[in-house]
């Protein structure tokens, strides 16, 4: 075994983070998953720190000596670096460990959009546990968002799905708002006798806000069931993702190419069709060209790829690479 793998790729995200050891020449050597990744709320450091023990682990599952460096190049893409700022803050603190002899940083986006393509050119759409876009071009040009929710005007990902589905159930059941379906469906897949007793049971720490989560596949079935406001909320949703796709696009030249626009996070992935077929044809009326294409690999595949770009691996590491992820996907599913 050698000593030092070609790449530590790290995708850290709201709700996981996956790291990957990674040979120069596409070989996973061993992986590991944990919790969120909170920079916002811990700051850099604490959350960085709170990486080292998945980095430990995945160094052992490679059968690598922890103590040293581990590879050549350290690959994070990071969800909650949404600002430059940030990014070189968390660069600065991840070097800093000495897990790589060299450290790179970017936003998970840049992860998802390479996970989905053979090279730095497309646009991305991450709508998971929130939403962000971004475009990359060869010559290095990207456009970006700085996605911090809604104060730079972000709508919808799951969280913002739940709390509008939320909002709408509570509202019907107490008189304030219409009748919506969305409110008996709520409270029968929590046991509870409504969804105010839902939220409530929320605010009271008695259920984990991360099952608030659980309300978005509730709110897919009540739009396929033909529920009004349902179905506005996954229209709104197609339409916030279209528009940050066509906004990048329109900001690179792209909107009259061929591009790539890669939709990732777990809403899209999810392959829910009233959202999905409503958003296919937002794209082509807005960019007749575009080749929307779903991923479903771990994002941390993405991160590697970047990594092995950045060590100017041969295409057929980056080959080995998806192929292993592929394998790795066929035998968890069995």
């Amino acid at each position: 075994m050698e000593q030092l793998a070609g790449v530590l790729a790290i995708d850290a995200g709201n709700s996981k983070t996956d790291v990957a050891l990674v040979a120069a020449d596409g070989t996973l050597l061993g992986t590991a998953r944990g919790g969120g990744f909170a920079p916002q709320l811990d700051g850099p450091r604490a959350a960085v720190d709170g990486l080292a023990p998945l980095v430990a682990a995945a160094a052992a599952a490679a059968g690598l000596p922890a103590d040293r460096p581990l590879a050549a190049q350290l690959q994070g893409c990071l969800a909650n670096a949404d600002l430059p700022v940030e990014e070189q803050a968390l660069e600065a603190e991840l070097a800093d460990r000495g897990w790589a002899l060299q450290t790179a940083v970017a936003n998970d986006t840049f992860g998802l959009l390479r996970a989905g393509t053979d090279g730095p050119r497309g646009v991305a759409v991450v709508c998971g546990a929130g939403i962000n876009c971004v475009g990359l071009l060869p010559d290095g040009r990207t456009a970006r968002f700085p996605a911090l929710g809604a104060l730079t005007g972000d709508w919808g990902g799951g969280g913002g799905l739940a709390t509008a589905a939320m909002w709408h159930a509570t509202r019907a059941e107490d008189g304030r708002g219409p009748a919506t379906g969305l409110a008996p469906a709520i409270a029968a897949r929590f046991g509870l006798p409504s969804a105010t007793a839902l939220a409530e049971a929320l605010h009271l720490g008695e259920l984990g806000r991360e099952r608030l989560h659980e309300v978005v596949p509730v709110l897919f079935d009540c739009a396929r069931d033909g529920d009004p406001t349902a179905r506005r909320l996954v229209d709104r949703q197609a339409e916030e993702i279209a528009l940050l796709a066509e906004v990048a696009m329109r900001r690179l030249g792209l909107l009259d190419e061929p591009t790539p626009v890669v939709l990732g996070g777990g809403v899209l992935a999810a392959g829910q069709p009233l959202l999905l077929e409503n958003l296919h044809q937002r794209l082509r009326r807005i960019a007749p060209l575009a080749e929307p294409r779903i991923v479903t690999a771990p994002p941390v595949l993405g991160a590697a790829l970047l990594g092995l770009d950045r060590l100017a691996a041969p295409t057929t590491a980056h080959a080995r690479l998806r192929t292993a992820y592929e394998r790795l996907a066929v035998a968890t599913a069995a």
